[in-house]
């Protein structure tokens, strides 16, 4: 026989889990883990560019697949830099050595250019078996890090750069995270609080909850196209300093959301308030090769650091962030990026390097795509004329993209956009009438997200709410990146300048 006791339904998660059915005299209870006894931080954690509208974005890709009649025929997904899945063509040399890594018989194949050939053979050479397949060193292969302290050495103007102090990585965001979890400690109003600018990328203020770590908003200039104020950092730490302990200042250049490339002189500022205000500087550095407006420059954190003399890069403490994902290549899926650190307290370092070696190593095969990337084709090579028009003609296409963003976009009533100086995004403000503000509280969401959700149902277009990234109480925002082919993004703008007139006069 067997006795069933039923639980009632109204129970919390934490007495449904006590609640016990007993078949022939076993009990049996509900989840171990529940929303009420998972880690909180978890729960806290948001991340908007995979969000709620990019899960919709993906029903509706299904909806269509199965027949369901909608008003546009595919979803276009512009919220996320995924060059490669808007249809960014890889580089043939980064590719053709990547497969003869993976398929070493490829060697013998006359189609592959000598140089692609030598790269491959270095790489396998440096690793376990002669095989990509095998584990590597938790801080990276060596040669592909003693190829990264070059090409920084190289790009800063012979500033040295110490293998030792390069760490390669999954993609710049696992150093990032790396970096913030050193970083982070303390309790109460001891604990560690983290400058990030807003609008930020989601990554930061994401591993700051999942860290338990105090985020602290500094507010970039959206009427100077988005500028930094060393005044607006002073005034966020000496607000911040009543709750937390404000240890790290993170900076991302060029801007993501945002797009704005810092002035050198901007940089110095930020230095300079960093040695001040006793920081650890964090620059976030992936869209270096990504600047298109006239009169802008990238200059490194770290070159900048080292032109100011001895006083600061001495002392001053940094880790700056690269990655394969963005620039020229796109190549998000690869996961290959590279930290370096600086004026790093050596007992840290090896606490760093500890760190690293629990998750056994980077993607060997991300590695190997960065020593191609810091390590290209040059001026006497059989691959260095296909590498560089290839190179070129992804750049210009992505300046030529940017200009036009600009443009379309401030010919719509209600739309403001600023110049898309550098990465590959665009965040635009959009005026919205208070019908439209007061029905998305009605339906329980934030204005714009009510803007991008109904855009993405009668236009098929994925963008990401300006609320995901922070912006300033009352503005409204979304991101949208300019990675779609040339001819799809002038339909992409004008569907959205449509939808925007559409929306303002519904709503007016």
């Amino acid at each position: 026989s067997s006795v069933v006791i039923y639980a009632p339904l109204c129970l919390s998660d934490s007495h449904r889990a006590l609640s016990v059915t007993k078949s022939n005299g076993v009990p049996c209870r509900g989840k171990v883990l529940t929303l009420d006894n998972m880690n909180p931080n978890v729960r806290r954690v948001e991340y908007a560019v995979r969000g709620a509208i990019v899960q919709r974005a993906g029903q509706i890709e299904k909806e269509l697949k199965e027949g369901v009649k909608k008003p546009f025929t595919e979803v276009i997904k512009a919220n996320i830099g995924d060059a490669h899945a808007m249809g960014q063509k890889p580089i043939s040399f980064l590719r053709q050595v990547l497969a003869l890594c993976s398929y070493p018989e490829l060697l013998e194949d006359n189609k592959f250019p000598e140089d692609a050939k030598h790269r491959a053979r270095r790489i396998l050479e440096a690793c376990g078996g002669h095989s990509i397949g095998a584990y590597s060193a938790s801080q990276g292969i060596e040669c592909v890090r003693q190829d990264v302290a070059r090409y920084i050495e190289k790009r800063d103007g012979g500033i040295p750069s110490n293998p030792d102090n390069i760490y390669l990585s999954t993609g710049a965001s696992d150093a990032i995270v790396t970096m913030l979890k050193l970083l982070v400690c303390g309790e109460g109003r001891d604990r560690t609080g983290v400058m990030i600018s807003i609008p930020q990328y989601p990554l930061y203020s994401a591993a700051l909850a999942d860290l338990g770590a105090v985020q602290i908003s500094y507010y970039l200039d959206e009427d100077k196209c988005w500028s930094l104020d060393v005044a607006e950092l002073k005034r966020a730490v000496d607000a911040a300093r009543q709750h937390c302990n404000p240890r790290v200042l993170c900076i991302i250049n060029p801007g993501n959301p945002t797009g704005q490339v810092q002035s050198r002189q901007c940089i110095e500022d930020v230095i300079r308030f960093a040695k001040e205000e006793h920081l650890f500087l964090m620059a976030d550095e992936v869209y270096q090769d990504n600047v298109y407006a006239e009169g802008c420059k990238f200059h490194s954190f770290k070159k900048v650091l080292f032109e100011m003399g001895p006083a600061y890069s001495s002392t001053v403490e940094m880790a700056s962030f690269h990655s394969t994902s963005k620039c020229y290549m796109g190549e998000c899926g690869f996961r290959g990026g590279y930290m370096e650190v600086i004026n790093m307290d050596p007992e840290v370092k090896a606490q760093l390097t500890k760190l690293v070696s629990v998750r056994l190593c980077p993607p060997v095969p991300g590695q190997a795509l960065l020593d191609l990337v810091v390590n290209p084709p040059q001026p006497d090579e059989p691959s260095y004329n296909t590498f560089m028009k290839e190179r070129t003609a992804v750049l210009a296409a992505l300046a030529e993209k940017a200009r036009l963003t600009e443009q379309i976009f401030n010919e719509v009533p209600g739309v403001t956009c600023n110049p898309v100086q550098g990465a590959m995004y665009t965040f635009p403000r959009i005026a919205l009438p208070q019908k439209a503000i007061d029905k998305a509280k009605e339906e329980g969401q934030v204005p714009d997200m009510f803007y991008c959700m109904r855009l993405l149902e009668e236009e098929g277009i994925c963008l990401v709410p300006g609320s995901g990234f922070g912006q300033r109480e009352g503005t409204f925002h979304f991101r949208m990146t300019i990675l779609p082919p040339t001819e799809k993004l002038k339909i992409v703008l004008q569907k959205i300048s449509d939808f925007h007139v559409r929306f303002t006069q519904e709503f007016s």
